[in-house]
């Protein structure tokens, strides 16, 4: 009886610390936001232009990485059509 208390107290100990642990996370991780059309970005220099692989033509999430007129690195998605669509006629 004694044993069972002992493990359940240990598993609800663990589940708070790792709530705990993910509340306190001050990572730098933020989100990237999404453009809306008339956003002003002011690009000084775009570092990589990225999108998924795909062969039908269609809206595809993009990101670009660039280095604003600040000189700060910053990073957006966007949404386009696929590369595929420049292929087709």
């Amino acid at each position: 009886m004694n044993m069972r208390i002992m493990l359940v107290t240990a598993a609800l100990t663990c589940t708070g610390l790792t709530g705990l642990a993910q509340a306190n996370d001050t990572s730098s991780s933020q989100a990237v936001p999404s453009y809306h059309y008339g956003m002003p970005l002011n690009v000084a220099k775009v570092v990589s232009l990225t999108e998924p692989n795909t062969l039908d033509c269609k809206v595809v999430k993009a990101d670009m990485k660039y280095i604003d007129t600040s000189g700060k690195p910053s990073e957006i998605t966007y949404r386009k059509l696929s590369d595929a669509c420049s292929m087709q006629n």
